[in-house]
């Protein structure tokens, strides 16, 4: 067992997704960690450092000051009003308790309203989703209320042998049936792995500002899924290409400004290498 910094107490709202779980596992050994759960009772309830929080029937404030986090790591889920109400509390939280910081995880979807070239850190945003003008409402809240205190993660596809996407592949490989690829997308991407390294360093060194966590180099989206579907099985899926026009489109993000150091950076061909290893079993807890 590594001995854990005294550094920080961090709380991971949303800590029972996909990304949150990862995030929790990656930083346990390290640092005090919490985390919360909305709906899976059976999982989590009886992990002491996971607590019940569900967006949109409870006030987060009283947890904050339970928890009295230095780090907080927002992932959750839930309808954007009640998201809305929460993050607005950790903003009047951090305005209070200036030695706490915010990781927003944001997303690609900020840029959807600009799609003729990859986006960078500096770039404004514009989204013609209603989650990503979502995302850009909450990433507004931080950096305008509280800049010094915030990081603001966007994200592309995570993938990894153990992510949503990759196991919906595999899925459509077993039973030959339709995934649906993108022919004329250029997307960037990462693994989970990746990611959580990512963030525990950014953590260890108090980055703040803007950070585009995705692959320094771009492919079609097709291409990706098919050179993944490849090396995971001589079968493959029942490709279903989508165009939603006749020019190369980007949902691309790149790093440009803030670039993490080298050995914390990912290519394509590693994001298809990782994503195609066999597949493991991996405990939630």
């Amino acid at each position: 067992m590594k001995e854990k910094q005294n550094k920080h107490r961090i709380l991971i709202l949303g800590g029972s997704g996909f990304i949150g779980n990862a995030l929790y596992k990656e930083l346990l050994s390290y640092f005090e960690v919490y985390g919360t759960y909305c709906k899976q009772h059976g999982i989590f309830s009886e992990n002491k450092v996971f607590f019940n929080f569900c967006v949109e029937k409870d006030l987060l404030s009283p947890l904050l000051e339970k928890i009295q986090p230095t780090v907080i790591i927002s992932s959750i889920k839930g309808s954007y009003d009640n998201q809305l109400k929460a993050h607005k509390e950790i903003e009047a939280y951090i305005l209070q308790n200036t030695n706490c910081s915010v990781i927003f995880i944001s997303s690609s979807e900020v840029f959807s309203a600009k799609p003729l070239h990859p986006s960078y850190e500096n770039d404004f945003p514009l989204s013609e989703t209603d989650l990503g003008r979502f995302k850009i409402s909450i990433e507004k809240l931080f950096l305008e209320n509280i800049p010094e205190q915030t990081t603001i993660i966007r994200l592309p596809m995570v993938l990894g042998v153990n992510s949503p996407i990759i196991f919906h592949l595999r899925q459509c490989i077993r039973h030959r049936a339709v995934f649906e690829v993108f022919p004329n997308l250029i997307v960037t991407a990462t693994t989970i792995n990746k990611l959580v390294v990512q963030i525990h360093f950014m953590i260890n060194h108090s980055l703040r500002g803007i950070y585009h966590l995705a692959s320094n180099n771009m492919v079609h989206h097709d291409e990706l899924f098919k050179e993944i579907s490849s090396k995971i099985s001589d079968r493959m899926p029942i490709f279903k290409s989508v165009f939603s026009s006749n020019e190369d489109r980007y949902s691309a993000l790149l790093p440009k400004h803030n670039m993490l150091d080298s050995n914390y950076q990912i290519t394509i061909s590693e994001v298809i290498e990782e994503s195609s290893l066999d597949e493991t079993i991996v405990s939630v807890l």
